[in-house]
């Protein structure tokens, strides 16, 4: 079945059918990216931060390295599909109403929140995962490491918020 806008008649178009549980699943899914990036920057480099550069780096490492689960791959990647998928559907279909959010909701996330860390969250933290925690090169790179990553952390919390956001307007 194609998705449809109910009420074209009528002048409401609102979205319809699976295109419908689409935007509300990539409105939870940015949500909670949102949310995952935020608690990143508030509480948990902050609380690295804290610690000796040995041990803040060495936690962070441990940090990457558990991202890479299936559960939070499943939300971050599964984030960046609906968002993709949203935006070809939106491109086929032009609703009425909705296309501009749809379409900058994703816009968004897929350059905002998984663009931003592949080019720059995701090589910080390679380097910081061949450094030895315990070296002094470790130990410097550790302080531009938590400024830089967290700076670019806050870009991916904001537009993975935006792209929720935005999600939900589409549907009002």
């Amino acid at each position: 079945m194609i998705p449809r806008f109910r009420g074209i008649e009528a002048g409401v178009d609102m979205i319809d059918g699976p295109y419908f549980v689409l935007t509300v699943l990539g409105a939870l899914g940015t949500g909670v990216m949102a949310g995952v990036f935020c608690a990143f920057s508030a509480l948990v480099v902050k609380g690295l931060d804290s610690l000796p550069p040995a041990q803040g780096a060495a936690a962070m490492n441990a940090i990457n390295r558990a991202a890479m689960t299936p559960a939070f791959m499943i939300v971050f990647v599964g984030a960046a599909v609906l968002c993709a998928v949203l935006a070809v559907v939106t491109f086929v279909l032009w609703p009425a109403n909705g296309t501009v959010q749809l379409l900058v909701g994703s816009g968004l996330y897929l350059a905002g929140a998984f663009g931003v860390t592949a080019v720059a969250n995701v090589p910080r933290n390679d380097t910081l995962l061949r450094l030895d925690p315990e070296s002094p090169e470790a130990g410097a790179y550790w302080r531009t490491y938590v400024s830089e990553w967290t700076i670019w952390n806050h870009v991916r919390a904001v537009t993975a918020a935006g792209a929720s956001v935005s999600y939900v307007l589409a549907l009002t």
